[in-house]
């Protein structure tokens, strides 16, 4: 029986058969990635240490030795210590930390606009100059203008060319209280319309009459309504000989505020109409001071107005 066991046991034979390697997993490129990143950040760090200056170096050794020292007393190396100037850089009205250069270069900018303006406002008054000059010949070409030579003044002010025409006892512009034009000041103010509209400034034109009050004038019609009057007439005129009404900024009244003859409040002198032809700096003082909605309303428009029904006092001039 034992026998028999042993011839039916099974026999069992393994092989080991010899094939390729198997696959790799994904651990050598997590490694690689390691590695790339340390060179990226190495070659990056001695970039930094080669553009660094020697002071920022000594800065940054002192804030991570000492940081709330720095922080507030600055050491002696939060600046570019390799600088003759304490804090390096440009400006030696700095203590501490180097000027970026984008300043230096701002600063250059803001110097070269000045010298621009100025250049601008040289130009200007040599065209100014040339306008009155041109003024001057058109008052003498004329037979008529030529009589008005004494009443006519040109000078230059700080606002730009201005021209003046002055009351006379004998050649007064306009009757006594009233704004209508006479016949020899029309043509006067058409022809200087003509000459100043071939110059591109704009232009303000101010009324004036002497001292002497109307009577009841502080409740009606009086020389703050008469001199504002008189200016419009007058831009009226200087628009009709062919000055662009764009080119008008400003008409105002100013009755006896401002005397040419302060020592004689009645005298004829004191009563003018004043034009100036104004420079661009006092032409950008004015358009400041007005807002943008009232700008083109009140263009045109005169300090005084003449109340409805109210007609001008004959007793002043």
């Amino acid at each position: 029986m034992a026998g028999d066991a042993k011839k039916l046991q099974p026999i069992i034979i393994k092989r080991v058969k010899k094939g390729g390697h198997a696959a790799h997993g994904g651990a050598w490129k997590i490694a690689y990635a390691d590695f790339v990143t340390a060179m990226m950040a190495f070659f990056l760090l001695m970039w930094l240490l080669g553009s660094t200056t020697e002071g920022d170096k000594k800065g940054i050794a002192d804030y991570f030795s000492s940081p709330l020292k720095v922080a507030l007393f600055g050491g002696s190396g939060s600046g570019d210590s390799s600088s003759v100037v304490k804090g390096g850089g440009q400006d030696l009205s700095r203590e501490t930390g180097q000027v970026k250069g984008g300043e230096t270069a701002s600063r250059q900018r803001h110097i070269n606009l000045r010298a621009l303006k100025e250049d601008q406002r040289r130009a200007e008054r040599s065209r100014l100059q040339d306008l009155k000059k041109k003024v001057e010949d058109v008052l003498a070409a004329a037979p008529k203008l030529a009589a008005l030579g004494g009443q006519i003044r040109l000078d230059m002010t700080n606002e730009g060319l201005r021209i003046q025409i002055i009351d006379e006892n004998n050649r007064p512009m306009f009757d006594s209280g009233s704004a209508v034009v006479k016949p020899y000041m029309r043509e006067l103010l058409r022809n200087l319309g003509s000459v100043l509209s071939e110059v591109p400034n704009r232009l303000t034109v101010e009324g004036h009459t002497d001292a002497q009050a109307f009577p009841g004038g502080d409740r009606g019609y009086s020389n703050w309504e008469l001199s504002a009057d008189r200016a419009n007439a007058s831009r009226r005129e200087l628009i009709a000989g062919g000055l662009p009404e764009a080119r008008m900024l400003r008409v105002q009244g100013l009755a006896a505020s401002k005397l040419l003859d302060p020592t004689q409040p009645n005298s004829p002198a004191n009563r003018r109409i004043s034009i100036i032809v104004m420079n661009r700096d006092a032409e950008d003082a004015v358009l400041k001071n007005l807002p943008d909605a009232e700008e083109n309303s009140n263009e045109n428009e005169g300090v005084g107005v003449t109340p409805a029904g109210g007609a001008p006092n004959p007793a002043n001039r």
